[in-house]
């Protein structure tokens, strides 16, 4: 149909017209799923198997990526999931979920009023173990209504624009192994160009001639008081210690380390 259509045109227009300019990722997000590295076929499970649809796109530098379409505008009560296949949570106490989509303008598509919608639902559930194919409604929370900054329309297909929305949504804490995300269709039509999950850390720093392991946050308000370790060839003047935060910032330095003798202090060193 035209608006299935619509999406697929989307995805294959000029990278540098479609895209802009991308900002590389932070020192202090790890990520745990990003759809765009993913070599060959996403795999995830679409329930019913009309809904969701895998299909090849581009982004911003001309690699071709996988992402997900639905489009079932024209009928009524529609209820399409898309699930993920099952994340590691590794280290992480909060993660981070990161979307990126188009959304179709419903008044710019003809005949379909009070069927068309303009948003779709984010869910989640953890689990210790990887539940393969087995996808059950009831198990998963939902984080949030995810709606669209900027629909586009079919005038914006003549000239080829892409209106990206970004979204990102904060989950925890999280405690089991891992989880799986979900993505509930019903009646937009949306095509998910990425998702990425991620936490943040205070990464490895040197302050005051003191080291600062890689530290994840806790999923809370409070600071955790992190001890620094001197450089080589220095001693502790006053014991070093940082605070990372929730959001993956080294805050209020205490303490240092200074050379010892016959030694100066060069850059992060002690020579």
């Amino acid at each position: 149909m035209d608006c299935h259509l619509s999406i697929l045109l989307l995805l294959s227009c000029s990278a540098l017209s479609c895209f802009g300019e991308v900002s590389p990722q932070p020192s202090n997000e790890v990520n745990l799923l990003d759809s765009k590295t993913i070599q060959g076929e996403l795999g995830w499970i679409s329930y019913p198997s009309h809904g969701w649809e895998e299909i090849s796109g581009v982004d911003e530098h001309y690699t071709p990526i996988r992402t997900y379409q639905v489009c079932n505008v024209m009928d009524h009560s529609q209820n399409n999931w898309l699930r993920t296949n099952w994340v590691p949570r590794n280290s992480a106490q909060k993660i981070y979920v990161e979307l990126k989509f188009t959304l179709r303008d419903c008044n710019s598509i003809p005949l379909v009023l009070g069927t068309c919608k303009e948003t779709f639902n984010l869910y989640y559930m953890e689990s210790d173990d990887d539940h393969g194919v087995k996808f059950r409604e009831h198990q998963f929370t939902k984080i949030d209504t995810i709606a669209a900054d900027e629909s586009f329309t079919q005038m914006d297909l003549g000239d080829r624009i892409l209106k990206l929305n970004t979204e990102i949504r904060e989950v925890g804490p999280v405690n089991k192994k891992g989880f799986y995300l979900a993505f509930q269709d019903v009646g937009a039509c949306v095509a998910l160009v990425s998702v990425r999950v991620y936490f943040k850390k205070c990464p490895f720093t040197v302050k005051n001639l003191a080291m600062f392991p890689d530290t994840v946050p806790m999923d809370s308000q409070s600071l955790v008081e992190v001890r620094g370790s001197c450089v080589n060839n220095s001693k502790e003047e006053d014991p070093p210690r940082m605070y990372c935060s929730t959001e993956g910032e080294w805050l209020v330095p205490i303490g240092k380390c200074s050379c010892n003798a016959g030694y100066e202090e060069r850059g992060f060193m002690c020579q």
